[in-house]
Protein backbone atom coordinates (compact mmCIF):
# COMPACT_ATOMS: atom_id res chain seq x y z
CA UNK A 1 0.00 0.00 0.00
CA UNK A 2 1.41 3.39 -0.95
CA UNK A 3 1.93 5.62 2.06
CA UNK A 4 2.13 8.81 -0.01
CA UNK A 5 -1.38 8.75 -1.46
CA UNK A 6 -4.69 9.37 0.30
CA UNK A 7 -6.88 6.34 0.87
CA UNK A 8 -9.50 5.95 -1.86
CA UNK A 9 -13.20 6.23 -1.24
CA UNK A 10 -14.26 2.93 0.39
CA UNK A 11 -17.15 2.70 -2.09
CA UNK A 12 -14.65 2.38 -4.96
CA UNK A 13 -12.57 -0.38 -3.35
CA UNK A 14 -12.83 -4.00 -4.41
CA UNK A 15 -14.00 -6.47 -1.78
CA UNK A 16 -10.45 -7.73 -1.41
CA UNK A 17 -8.98 -4.25 -0.96
CA UNK A 18 -11.66 -3.27 1.55
CA UNK A 19 -11.06 -6.33 3.71
CA UNK A 20 -7.28 -6.08 3.40
CA UNK A 21 -7.05 -2.39 4.26
CA UNK A 22 -9.41 -2.67 7.22
CA UNK A 23 -7.67 -5.69 8.72
CA UNK A 24 -4.26 -4.16 8.10
CA UNK A 25 -5.25 -1.00 9.97
CA UNK A 26 -6.77 -3.00 12.83
CA UNK A 27 -3.55 -4.98 13.27
CA UNK A 28 -1.22 -1.99 12.98
CA UNK A 29 -3.19 0.10 15.47
CA UNK A 30 -3.46 -2.72 17.98
CA UNK A 31 -7.23 -3.08 17.70
CA UNK A 32 -6.64 -6.84 17.79
CA UNK A 33 -4.69 -8.26 20.74
CA UNK A 34 -1.69 -10.59 20.37
CA UNK A 35 -2.67 -14.15 19.49
CA UNK A 36 -6.13 -13.17 18.27
CA UNK A 37 -7.37 -15.93 15.97
CA UNK A 38 -9.09 -15.17 12.66
CA UNK A 39 -11.00 -17.52 10.38
CA UNK A 40 -11.96 -17.19 6.74
CA UNK A 41 -15.61 -17.76 7.59
CA UNK A 42 -15.51 -15.17 10.35
CA UNK A 43 -13.89 -12.54 8.12
CA UNK A 44 -16.28 -13.26 5.25
CA UNK A 45 -19.24 -12.94 7.60
CA UNK A 46 -17.95 -9.74 9.26
CA UNK A 47 -17.31 -7.95 5.96
CA UNK A 48 -20.18 -9.44 4.00
CA UNK A 49 -17.91 -10.91 1.32
CA UNK A 50 -17.29 -14.33 -0.19
CA UNK A 51 -14.48 -16.64 0.91
CA UNK A 52 -12.22 -15.60 -1.98
CA UNK A 53 -11.52 -11.97 -0.95
CA UNK A 54 -11.24 -13.11 2.67
CA UNK A 55 -8.64 -15.72 1.68
CA UNK A 56 -6.72 -13.28 -0.53
CA UNK A 57 -6.59 -10.68 2.24
CA UNK A 58 -5.33 -13.23 4.77
CA UNK A 59 -2.63 -14.46 2.40
CA UNK A 60 -1.46 -10.90 1.73
CA UNK A 61 -1.35 -10.00 5.43
CA UNK A 62 0.53 -13.19 6.30
CA UNK A 63 3.11 -12.32 3.62
CA UNK A 64 3.54 -8.87 5.22
CA UNK A 65 3.99 -10.30 8.70
CA UNK A 66 0.77 -8.69 9.95
CA UNK A 67 -0.64 -12.17 10.64
CA UNK A 68 0.95 -15.55 11.26
CA UNK A 69 -0.15 -18.92 9.94
CA UNK A 70 0.74 -22.18 11.65
CA UNK A 71 1.47 -25.47 9.89
CA UNK A 72 -2.09 -26.50 10.65
CA UNK A 73 -3.44 -23.36 8.95
CA UNK A 74 -4.40 -21.46 12.11
CA UNK A 75 -4.23 -17.70 11.45
CA UNK A 76 -3.68 -15.19 14.24
CA UNK A 77 -2.11 -11.87 15.12
CA UNK A 78 1.58 -12.06 16.08
CA UNK A 79 2.65 -13.12 19.55
CA UNK A 80 6.21 -11.87 19.92
CA UNK A 81 8.89 -13.19 22.23
CA UNK A 82 11.55 -10.99 23.80
CA UNK A 83 14.19 -11.72 21.16
CA UNK A 84 11.82 -10.82 18.34
CA UNK A 85 10.73 -7.62 20.07
CA UNK A 86 14.35 -6.57 20.56
CA UNK A 87 15.14 -7.35 16.92
CA UNK A 88 12.23 -5.24 15.64
CA UNK A 89 13.09 -2.40 18.04
CA UNK A 90 16.66 -2.44 16.70
CA UNK A 91 15.38 -2.16 13.13
CA UNK A 92 13.18 0.77 14.10
CA UNK A 93 16.15 2.43 15.80
CA UNK A 94 18.13 2.16 12.57
CA UNK A 95 15.50 3.23 10.05
CA UNK A 96 13.33 5.80 11.79
CA UNK A 97 16.07 8.28 12.80
CA UNK A 98 17.21 8.20 9.17
CA UNK A 99 13.69 8.99 7.98
CA UNK A 100 13.50 11.83 10.48
CA UNK A 101 16.83 13.20 9.30
CA UNK A 102 15.69 13.14 5.68
CA UNK A 103 12.44 14.88 6.63
CA UNK A 104 14.13 17.65 8.61
CA UNK A 105 14.89 19.99 5.65
CA UNK A 106 11.17 19.91 4.77
CA UNK A 107 9.86 20.34 8.32
CA UNK A 108 7.94 23.58 7.77
CA UNK A 109 5.83 25.24 10.43
CA UNK A 110 2.56 23.74 9.19
CA UNK A 111 4.01 20.25 9.56
CA UNK A 112 5.16 21.00 13.10
CA UNK A 113 1.73 22.43 13.96
CA UNK A 114 0.13 19.25 12.66
CA UNK A 115 2.47 17.08 14.73
CA UNK A 116 1.71 19.12 17.84
CA UNK A 117 -2.02 18.59 17.29
CA UNK A 118 -1.51 14.82 16.89
CA UNK A 119 0.63 14.77 20.01
CA UNK A 120 -2.15 16.51 21.93
CA UNK A 121 -4.53 13.72 20.89
CA UNK A 122 -1.86 11.19 21.88
CA UNK A 123 -1.55 12.81 25.31
CA UNK A 124 -5.33 12.76 25.74
CA UNK A 125 -5.33 9.03 24.96
CA UNK A 126 -2.75 8.48 27.70
CA UNK A 127 -4.86 10.40 30.22
CA UNK A 128 -7.93 8.35 29.25
CA UNK A 129 -5.84 5.15 29.25
CA UNK A 130 -7.09 4.36 25.74
CA UNK A 131 -4.41 1.97 24.47
CA UNK A 132 -5.73 1.63 20.91
CA UNK A 133 -6.00 5.39 20.36
CA UNK A 134 -2.56 5.81 21.91
CA UNK A 135 -1.01 3.39 19.42
CA UNK A 136 -2.90 4.95 16.49
CA UNK A 137 -1.93 8.54 17.30
CA UNK A 138 1.63 7.52 18.14
CA UNK A 139 2.10 5.96 14.70
CA UNK A 140 0.29 8.89 13.04
CA UNK A 141 2.74 11.26 14.72
CA UNK A 142 5.71 9.40 13.29
CA UNK A 143 4.19 8.80 9.85
CA UNK A 144 3.33 12.48 9.46
CA UNK A 145 7.01 13.33 9.87
CA UNK A 146 8.38 10.45 7.82
CA UNK A 147 6.20 11.22 4.80
CA UNK A 148 8.23 14.42 4.45
CA UNK A 149 11.37 12.32 3.97
CA UNK A 150 10.10 11.36 0.50
CA UNK A 151 11.61 7.89 0.95
CA UNK A 152 8.68 5.56 0.21
CA UNK A 153 10.69 2.33 0.15
CA UNK A 154 12.15 3.00 3.59
CA UNK A 155 8.77 4.02 5.00
CA UNK A 156 7.22 0.84 3.61
CA UNK A 157 9.83 -1.17 5.51
CA UNK A 158 9.06 0.71 8.70
CA UNK A 159 5.32 0.12 8.28
CA UNK A 160 6.00 -3.60 7.98
CA UNK A 161 7.67 -3.44 11.40
CA UNK A 162 4.73 -1.47 12.80
CA UNK A 163 2.38 -4.16 11.51
CA UNK A 164 4.24 -6.89 13.35
CA UNK A 165 4.39 -4.81 16.53
CA UNK A 166 0.84 -3.41 16.57
CA UNK A 167 -0.85 -6.02 18.78
CA UNK A 168 2.16 -6.15 21.09
CA UNK A 169 2.25 -2.36 21.47
CA UNK A 170 -1.44 -2.41 22.36
CA UNK A 171 -0.73 -5.00 25.06
CA UNK A 172 2.15 -2.92 26.42
CA UNK A 173 0.28 0.36 26.77
CA UNK A 174 -2.80 -1.39 28.07
CA UNK A 175 -0.66 -2.90 30.83
CA UNK A 176 1.38 0.15 31.81
CA UNK A 177 -1.65 2.18 32.92
CA UNK A 178 0.39 5.38 32.80
CA UNK A 179 -1.39 8.73 33.00
CA UNK A 180 1.42 10.95 31.74
CA UNK A 181 2.82 10.72 28.21
CA UNK A 182 6.51 9.97 27.59
CA UNK A 183 8.52 13.13 26.82
CA UNK A 184 10.08 12.00 23.57
CA UNK A 185 7.49 13.45 21.20
CA UNK A 186 8.08 16.89 22.71
CA UNK A 187 11.82 16.34 22.22
CA UNK A 188 11.23 15.44 18.56
CA UNK A 189 9.18 18.61 18.01
CA UNK A 190 11.78 20.75 19.80
CA UNK A 191 14.54 19.32 17.59
CA UNK A 192 12.50 20.02 14.46
CA UNK A 193 11.93 23.62 15.50
CA UNK A 194 15.64 24.06 16.23
CA UNK A 195 16.79 22.30 13.06
CA UNK A 196 18.85 20.04 15.34
CA UNK A 197 19.58 16.92 13.28
CA UNK A 198 21.63 15.02 15.92
CA UNK A 199 19.05 15.89 18.56
CA UNK A 200 16.24 14.71 16.28
CA UNK A 201 17.95 11.39 15.62
CA UNK A 202 18.49 10.84 19.33
CA UNK A 203 14.90 11.76 20.25
CA UNK A 204 13.43 9.42 17.62
CA UNK A 205 15.76 6.56 18.52
CA UNK A 206 14.89 6.91 22.20
CA UNK A 207 11.17 7.16 21.50
CA UNK A 208 10.94 4.06 19.32
CA UNK A 209 12.95 1.85 21.69
CA UNK A 210 11.97 3.07 25.16
CA UNK A 211 8.43 1.73 25.24
CA UNK A 212 9.29 -1.59 23.63
CA UNK A 213 11.99 -2.14 26.22
CA UNK A 214 9.25 -2.46 28.86
CA UNK A 215 7.89 -5.48 27.01
CA UNK A 216 11.06 -7.47 27.57
CA UNK A 217 11.26 -6.80 31.30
Amino acid sequence: MSTTRPLPDPSTLSAHDRVYRTLRTQVMHGELPPGHALTLRGIAREFGVSMTPARESIQRLVAEGALTMSASGRVQTPELGNERIEELASIRALLEPELGSRALPRAHSALIDRMEAINAANTDAVVRQDAVTYVRTNLEFHRTLYLRAQSPAMLAMVETIWLQLGPTMRALYGRLRRNTPPPHHRMIIAALKAGDEPGLRLAIRTDVTQGLRHLTQ
